[in-house]
């Protein structure tokens, strides 16, 4: 039986979202705002993938764009019911279910709001168990395919003018960027419902139960908190099934945000033979030893956290905070057809000059 989110679930999807934001996937308030209004005004229920019927209505309930504090972004969360229902006219039939893109400070809360005010179920499903740079990395094996689906974009800054809805319709690939324009538009940041698909391909294409590995997560970092911030490391690298493969000072930070609504570089940790470098696009997405080997790359989990365990984003850092690495190594997640998807990576290795798809596709089907 589906599980009825409550109060307590709030901070628990945020701290365990957290660690999967992998240095992205939007600001810990945010989702706050989200769980919190959901809860006050219904029973958002939270379901497993089995309880749809296989030809039932499931979307993607997804936020677009990397909010730096320096975009004037803003997004209610009215936004993200107003986007949930222009596709469901669009689509001229109901949605009985969302999933989400990926899981992060607020995305793992993306579906609560709709849920709890039109009763779209959440799927205990996602399209990425860890934050990612593109739509594509979320989309569940659709970023390759010429089917045309629906996507629509809403919110922005009121005040500058910049409020949008939109939608559009096309394969995915050609449809995505016009998003991450309109996200732009808005002030940076702008909250999307996309690709309507039926229960029976999402059961075979997302990556089941990535809800309920962040909220377990959540629930063990809570109880851990308690006790001292090496508690809490410990009960994230016990939970996941990570393991911490740097630590040190933050030597460099060399990012930048980009028009396409990207940060990207690297951020430097420690110095000589004990150095690691993280490679940055919204999200950690690979690290290097000091010797320039690969030791980490997307689809795994790759987080910054504090001496108190808390989960850094990319934007929150600076040169000499003191940081540990986590690893969560991507044999042991679940994980969606779209990041096992060869054609995802090209975009992403032209933007940030590495190589991934070799290592994300290494020995796997």
């Amino acid at each position: 039986m589906g599980r009825i989110l409550v109060e307590k679930d709030v901070e628990a999807a945020v701290k365990g979202g957290s660690v999967y934001a992998a240095g992205g996937g939007g600001w810990a308030d945010h989702g706050r705002m989200l769980g919190y209004a959901a809860v006050a005004v219904g029973k958002p229920e939270l379901v497993s993938i089995d309880e749809l019927k296989d030809d039932d209505w499931v979307a993607t309930a997804a936020a677009i764009g990397a909010p730096a504090s320096t975009t004037p972004w803003e997004m209610r969360g009215v936004d993200y019911i107003r986007a949930v229902q222009i596709l469901q006219e669009t689509l001229g039939e109901k949605l009985s279910g969302l999933i989400i893109g990926q899981n992060g400070k607020s995305s793992t809360l993306n579906a609560w709001l709709p849920s709890a005010v039109l009763g779209t179920k959440v799927v205990d499903a996602v399209g990425d168990v860890r934050a990612h740079p593109t739509g594509d990395m979320g989309s569940i094996g659709m970023a390759g395919s010429p089917e045309p689906m629906i996507q629509t974009a809403v919110g922005g800054n009121r005040e500058e003018h910049r409020y949008i809805e939109l939608v559009v319709r096309g394969a995915t690939a050609k449809i995505s960027p016009v998003l991450r324009t309109a996200a732009d538009q808005s002030g940076g940041f702008i909250a999307s419902c996309r690709n309507p698909l039926r229960a029976s391909y999402v059961r075979s294409h997302a990556a089941l139960g990535g809800i309920s590995l962040a909220l377990t997560l959540g629930e063990a970092i809570i109880e851990a908190e308690k006790r001292t911030g090496s508690a809490v490391i410990d009960a994230i690298c016990k939970t996941t099934g990570g393991e911490i493969i740097a630590e040190g000072e933050i030597t460099a930070k060399d990012v930048v945000y980009t028009p396409e609504a990207f940060d990207i570089g690297t951020i430097t940790i420690g110095t000589g033979n004990k150095a690691a470098v993280l490679h940055v696009m919204n999200e950690y997405m690979a690290v290097e030893d000091a010797g320039g080997n690969r030791v980490a790359t997307f689809p795994s989990v790759i987080t910054t956290l504090s001496p108190d365990g808390e989960p850094l984003s990319v934007g929150q850092l600076s040169v000499g905070m003191k940081v540990f690495v986590l690893h969560v190594p991507m044999e042991i997640l679940p994980l969606s057809s779209s990041v096992l998807d060869p054609t995802v990576y090209p975009y992403v290795e032209k933007a940030m000059g590495i190589e991934i798809a070799k290592y994300a596709l290494a020995e796997r089907r």
